[in-house]
């Protein structure tokens, strides 16, 4: 007799946490290619693997100034976002050759990845690490 493995929308996990921060955050104001693909940005990757959507927020705070936010985002249920920091314009344009650091706050669980991609020159790095949370 064949087992279905198949998830029906009440099974699947609550995993995460509804509180992340990235301590490192940097957009280049320079990249090498004109590819949408190869500018170089900042990444927040969310992941929503529970059964109700997420109302996330986003804070960004500087070395110099006062915190800007929140910029608002949502991902659905069982389902990723990538979500560029160039994009974010709403309350204001996140600075480009500007240290920062983000707190994303959701009221689900959620888990979130950091990635950046630096195209100042030929030899294109890219960096990634989970986001810390503390529940």
């Amino acid at each position: 007799m064949p087992v279905d493995l198949s998830l029906k929308e009440t099974d699947m996990p609550e995993i995460g946490r509804r509180r992340w921060a990235i301590a490192e955050g940097y957009i280049p104001g320079e990249s090498s290619f004109d590819d949408p693909a190869l500018v170089s940005h900042e990444t927040a990757c969310i992941l929503n693997a529970g059964d109700r959507d997420a109302q996330v927020e986003i804070t960004l705070y500087f070395a110099d100034r006062e915190p800007v936010g929140p910029y608002r985002a949502s991902v659905p249920a069982r389902r990723t976002l990538h979500l560029r920091f160039n994009d974010l314009d709403d309350p204001e344009p996140v600075p480009r050759d500007t240290d920062y650091a983000s707190v994303i706050e959701a009221d689900v669980p959620i888990v979130v990845q950091h990635s950046r991609l630096d195209s100042r020159r030929s030899e294109v790095a890219l960096l990634t690490t989970i986001a810390y949370s503390d529940g």
